[in-house]
């Protein structure tokens, strides 16, 4: 069965890049949307605009797509994302600016996959395969080594408890993308500008430095 399905995920990998982006880009935003057990299969080959069948011969069955959505995600993550941040970069905020261009970057390139990831890191782990909670666990392990390794915790204020500051700073960075993503909803990634958001975002990562940093931290 499992040679079966490799040479399924041959076809669909044979496809031309435009078919295959169209696809994949349904498929994640159904299953984000609405999880493994809601997600419909008829959206996706509507949205996607091939026959169910085609689905079919690609993936086998729903399973089969989720399964290749969660591994190529990952790929994603790891290669476009995670080995991309300087790890010799060791000041805290400067880092978190660096994975926030990264993140955007990726979410430009291939949509979907940090929403779909989001939805699947969600799901009660009873739902979930074994090899996927194990694979999980492994790349959010990842995620925290190259959020926090090698960090310079000497240029915090002494009056500031570290761990707390980790918290606020990316608490502050993600209610900030979260707003810029509910002001650019609707809108196509390709057709808008950014470096007015890069320098609104660098702005209150200033603020984070003034608030968190010892005097006379020299600012990026």
């Amino acid at each position: 069965m499992e040679e079966v399905a490799e040479m399924a995920t041959e076809k669909f990998e044979s496809l031309d890049e435009g078919k295959k982006k169209r696809i994949l880009n349904a498929a994640l935003q159904e299953f984000a949307e609405n999880g493994f057990a809601q997600a419909s299969t008829n959206r996706i080959v509507k949205e996607a605009g091939i026959g169910k069948g085609m689905l079919f011969y690609y993936f086998n069955n729903k399973k089969g797509l989720y399964q290749y959505l969660f591994d190529y995600s990952v790929k994603v993550i790891q290669n476009d994302f995670l080995a991309r941040i300087d790890m010799h970069e060791t000041d805290f905020i400067e880092r978190m600016r660096q994975m926030a261009r990264l993140k955007l970057q990726v979410m430009k390139d291939k949509p979907g996959v940090f929403n779909f990831m989001g939805t699947v890191m969600l799901t009660r782990e009873s739902e979930l395969p074994d090899d996927i909670k194990t694979r999980i666990e492994a790349l959010e392990k990842l995620g925290y080594e190259k959020m926090y390794a090698n960090v310079d915790t000497g240029l915090f204020r002494d009056d500031v408890g570290v761990e707390k500051a980790y918290k606020l700073i990316q608490w502050a960075i993600d209610g900030y993308q979260n707003e810029v993503k509910a002001r650019l909803k609707g809108q196509k990634m390709t057709s808008i500008d950014l470096e007015p958001l890069w320098k609104e975002f660098y702005g209150y990562m200033d603020v984070m430095k003034t608030i968190f940093y010892k005097q006379g931290v020299d600012e990026a």
